[in-house]
């Protein structure tokens, strides 16, 4: 089932979620519906938070992103297949020199922006099958986890941007929470008024 995904200025995806264990209710259907959810709105990743569950889950699957012709060879490579589920994560490293990144967000259309991450992490978390893994990430792996990570701590690309990039994109937020934006996959807007 395809669900609706949370607009920008919904408290959901400001709260830091929750851990779950492994009786959480209809959890494989949450999982199914989720992959169906993100398939449905190309995407390559989405939290529980972003279709309203402040619980510490979140599925990434990178395969379409390896189809960008602005990759090198070797981005592709890694990128294509790589599909997860990551429950209760706890990034416990990160290294590198950060590096810039375009990066945009099913709950926030339309807006792009570079957004400065550590190349390398180092995770924690269980799979689908709620078996403890820990796993070293890199590139742009590593990059689309730690945008998933910040969901379920409450963080917002946009949130790690300049004072003056906030400013420049404050009516775009506005209009996104308000519904005024023209979208091709289910969404849920927390400002929309009410229709009667």
């Amino acid at each position: 089932m395809i669900l609706p995904i949370v607009a920008y200025g919904d408290p959901v995806l400001k709260k830091k979620a929750t851990d779950i264990t492994k009786d959480y209710p209809k959890f494989d259907d949450l999982l199914v519906n989720m992959f169906e959810t993100m398939y449905n709105a190309y995407g390559v990743g989405l939290a529980a938070p972003q279709i309203g569950l402040p619980i510490r889950l979140f599925i990434i699957d990178t395969t379409p992103f390896s189809e960008d012709d602005d990759l090198s060879e070797a981005d592709k490579e890694a990128l294509n297949g790589f599909r997860r589920v990551f429950i209760n994560a706890k990034i416990i490293e990160e290294t590198g020199d950060e590096w810039a990144f375009n990066e945009g967000c099913l709950s926030i259309p339309d807006v792009r922006e570079d957004v400065f991450r550590k190349p390398n992490i180092v995770m924690e978390y269980l799979d689908e099958n709620f078996e403890p893994q820990k796993e070293s990430f890199d590139g742009l792996v590593a990059r689309v986890i730690q945008h998933e990570y910040d969901h379920i701590d409450g963080v917002l690309f946009t949130d790690k941007l300049s004072s003056l990039k906030k400013k420049l994109i404050k009516g775009k937020l506005t209009n996104i929470s308000k519904g005024k934006i023209n979208v091709d996959y289910r969404m849920r807007f927390p400002d929309q008024k009410k229709k009667r």
